[in-house]
């Protein structure tokens, strides 16, 4: 569900790779640049097929609004180790681990909390099983489950491609079918990134793809349920979506926003994954939220 453009994965940034405490093993992440006055952290979950590398082109800006970014790969991701059982990977279970996370951050200062696509149902199951967080933001993500299109038959033939013939059958298909989705980009992609992109992919642990594969298919709507969190501990949010978005529609992330009482933004230019495709219009976006959130600006 995340496929960088050539600008993102290989992006100068001055974050460090730094490993974190996880139930299955260390948790890699990309951290800082460390702001000189510091005001709270932003805890950046990526989502399906992503990893930290999704969020480089943001990582510099964050800093420059004195938040610490802290960008991670979700066990069974790219770089951090995760168990062989595929239900460890539901966003309730992932949720535990980013809820973790966040308590860790949080006795330094407050966290705000940010996941996308399928890091979205993530975060969700991090507040809902407690996370202390000033805010939420839920980035190109929906209420439940992707809705019928192209992508989810993508994961229909991935399941199978994945355990018939292992990771790297399925990324070689998965290749075809995101050209099939996009404008091409990948296509024409430097070399460099398109061996990110395989290394990336193939170093995803089978159980990982499987188990968030079923949750992108089957989770069910819980916008209440964190409305009803987010109310209980005052909790602001904040629903993106790319102005394109291809994977839950505009008009339903927009609805969840209502639900959530959380306000609603569009990123132009962009479809499902400003982060990449437009990332100084989502900072433009997140960041007088977020300061504000996290009690240094008023209004």
């Amino acid at each position: 569900m995340s496929q960088p453009r050539p600008s993102s994965a290989l992006s100068p940034h001055g974050a460090t790779r730094v490993e974190l405490d996880g139930p299955h093993g260390p948790v890699a992440a990309l951290q800082g640049p460390r702001p000189g006055d510091t005001v709270g952290s932003a805890l950046l979950v990526p989502g399906y097929t992503g990893s930290k590398e999704d969020f480089a082109p943001l990582l510099d800006g964050i800093a420059a609004a004195g938040i610490l970014p802290v960008a991670v790969d979700l066990p069974g991701q790219f770089e951090s180790p995760g168990p062989h059982d595929e239900s460890a990977y539901r966003p309730a279970e992932l949720g535990k681990v980013v809820a973790d996370l966040a308590t860790s951050f949080a006795a330094d200062g407050p966290v705000v909390l940010l996941g996308h696509s399928y890091g979205g149902h993530v975060a969700r199951g991090a507040v809902l099983a407690g996370a202390p967080v000033a805010g939420l933001t839920l980035l190109c993500s929906g209420p439940a489950a992707l809705p019928p299109g192209p992508r989810r038959r993508a994961l229909d033939a991935g399941e199978v491609l994945l355990r018939q013939g292992g990771v790297g059958a399925a990324y070689a298909v998965r290749q075809q079918l995101t050209a099939a989705l996009g404008d091409g980009s990948v296509d024409r992609a430097p070399d460099a990134l398109s061996e990110f992109l395989r290394t990336r992919f193939v170093a995803t642990s089978a159980a990982c793809l499987l188990g968030m594969a079923h949750g992108l298919r089957h989770e069910p709507d819980l916008v209440d349920d964190l409305a009803a969190a987010l109310r209980a501990g005052a909790t602001p949010g904040l629903v993106v979506t790319g102005a394109h978005d291809d994977a839950w529609s505009v008009p339903s992330q927009q609805d969840m926003a209502r639900r959530l009482g959380a306000e609603f933004v569009v990123v132009p230019d962009a479809a499902h994954s400003p982060n990449t495709e437009n990332p100084a219009a989502l900072l433009a976006a997140l960041l007088p939220r977020w300061r504000r959130w996290l009690g240094r600006d008023a209004g």
